[in-house]
């Protein structure tokens, strides 16, 4: 995919989204169920939509709570639901329309207080909490509405069960089903209250997200250490929900660090544009970044997150790093210095996610446990100890309490930021530092992911492909050594395949959320090597999909 040429620039107000025509499309379009296009879709990240597509409505919103309400009545929870938003334009709305269905199914609810914007690993970390010492029918469980990192006209909607990470495929192919069965009846079996009934219900109490995450800090970061080394911190929340956490996290703990950027605005106007020319808050993207990196002379380490807080993206002296190197770095780090972590504890990473992470493995005599793409599969490895660090080359990562108990099953974007500030501290030295120490030990990966649109058709084609339509024998010079369609450390499917040879790989899967493929390369020799692989891969899908 061609690099746009408005990329890293400021977008001209004239091209800004129309946000009221969006919350009016929400509430007067009415999405066709008989168009698989515009029917509730859970992907590896909830559903995601637009108004103005008719895929993100309020008959959506109201089929889909419908459908949680009906899952956790079967599943016999009856503790409260942790109901959070980011600040895309979508969120408030379908807050306020899940809030209905929620009260009128007799749902008790916990919303954030006085209306605050709510992290993603806030509710995680929230359920956690309470089912510490709840169990059975007592359990909670919660929501996020948000499209994470997506563009201002799109809306999202995870439900998190009482493991407090993404529910799995049995828990969203139920949702998803039982959703566009009752959008098919026009929500006829949909109970819902008015709004303002909704709001006084005593079903409807505040609870006070930040307040439960900030104070818990010091269970899983050396807090005293980055407030003694005196780093200069910059954080651009990039309009998001992290806005509400970072002060408090920097008086509760004296640390000297400055919010660069306090806006909030739906259009997203003060993001710069991604590779593709569109408004994406991508904390990973260089394009979107650009305002932060312009800035970082002035601190010792900048960082950001995406609109639901989930995703990291990290700025030294160098630049933006790159989130499979900083991963690799947080790995490293971990593995050495959590000592109170159960004996033999392991890392988690996706198939797709750079096998740095497996050399660090080997260098530590840690296992390295394989998964598909999506956080989902990492809860039961963080839940149990079995790992304790996990992650995702799509800047996204967890990691244990010091004294290995589960801090959050979600991605947690502010812990990876605070994370590279304690190790900065501890080591002396910037995560960028750290990461060419660990390669001039285990060598220098190249990684990139190549980007293309899809249809539906070649999507599912993608999704489908199986060992038997690989017939390379070579990849990049070197003999193939595995095909791959399912991950190795859980036996599930990758939903796509991964080719592999013993100095590089290539692994193609189509994007849940969006019309792309998406094809991923990693070469532990040079560029050349990684173009070979990519010449490769390209000439394998060209052939397939003709």
């Amino acid at each position: 995919m061609a690099i746009h040429e408005l990329a890293g620039q400021l977008p001209d107000p004239t091209t800004l989204e129309n946000i009221p025509a969006l919350i009016s499309a929400y509430y007067t379009l009415t999405p066709d169920a008989a168009n698989a296009g515009q029917r509730v879709s859970f992907g590896t990240s909830g559903h995601r939509g637009s108004a103005l597509k008719r895929t993100f409505n309020e008959a959506h919103i109201l089929a889909i709570t419908q459908a949680v309400c009906e899952l956790r009545a079967k599943d016999g929870i009856e503790g409260p639901l942790y109901l959070g938003a980011d600040t895309h334009a979508l969120s408030e709305p379908a807050q306020r329309t899940a809030l209905e269905v929620l009260v009128a199914n007799n749902v008790h609810v916990r919303v954030a207080k006085g209306g605050a914007f709510t992290a993603t690993p806030a509710v995680s970390h929230a359920i956690l909490l309470w089912n510490r010492e709840h169990t059975g029918s007592e359990r909670a469980d919660g929501i996020i509405i948000t499209p994470s990192h997506n563009p201002p006209a799109d809306g999202g909607f995870k439900y998190n069960p009482p493991h407090g990470g993404p529910a799995d495929t049995s828990e969203t192919s139920k949702v998803e089903q039982r959703a566009n069965e009752l959008l098919a009846a026009g929500n006829v079996d949909v109970k819902r209250v008015p709004y303002a009934e909704a709001l006084t219900s005593p079903l409807v109490e505040e609870y006070d997200y930040v307040a439960a995450y900030v104070d818990h800090l010091g269970e899983i970061l050396d807090m005293e250490a980055i407030a003694k080394s005196g780093l200069r911190l910059g954080v651009d929340p990039l309009g998001g929900a992290s806005l509400s956490l970072w002060q408090p996290i920097a008086d509760k703990y004296g640390l000297n660090l400055t919010v660069v950027n306090r806006c909030v605005d739906p259009t997203f106007r003060f993001v710069p544009r991604d590779k593709d020319g569109k408004i994406r808050m991508d904390c990973s993207s260089p394009w979107a970044m650009s305002v932060l990196l312009n800035m970082r002379d002035k601190f010792d380490l900048c960082f950001a997150c995406d609109p639901d807080s989930d995703r990291h993206g990290i700025v030294t002296a160098d630049g933006l790093m790159n989130p499979n190197h900083y991963l690799s770095v947080c790995a490293w780090y971990l593995l050495r210095t959590r000592t109170g972590w159960p004996e033999g504890c392991g890392i988690g990473k996706t198939v797709v996610t750079t096998d740095m992470l497996n050399r660090v493995g080997d260098m530590l005599q840690r296992k390295v446990v394989e998964t598909p793409v999506g956080f989902k599969w990492f809860v039961p490895l963080l839940s149990s100890g079995e790992c304790g660090f996990c992650c995702e080359e799509s800047a996204g990562g967890s990691f244990l309490c010091f004294d290995g108990s589960t801090w959050s099953t979600d991605k947690d974007g502010p812990l990876l930021c605070l994370l590279a500030a304690e190790m900065m501290a501890k080591e002396q030295a910037s995560p960028s530092e750290l990461y060419r120490r660990l390669t001039a030990e285990l060598g220098v990966p190249v990684y990139q992911r190549l980007d293309s649109p899809a249809d539906t058709a070649t999507r599912s084609r993608v999704k489908a492909l199986t060992a038997d339509d690989v017939a390379l024998k070579d990849l990049g010079g070197s003999p193939v050594t595995q095909v791959l369609t399912h991950a190795p450390g859980n036996n599930a499917a990758i939903g796509g395949l991964k080719v592999v040879s013993k100095d590089g790989w290539f692994a193609v899967r189509p994007s849940g959320t969006e019309d792309i493929c998406k094809l991923y390369t990693e070469s532990f020799r040079d560029e050349d090597h990684l173009k070979a692989i990519q010449a490769a891969a390209q000439d394998f899908l060209a052939k397939l999909l003709k």
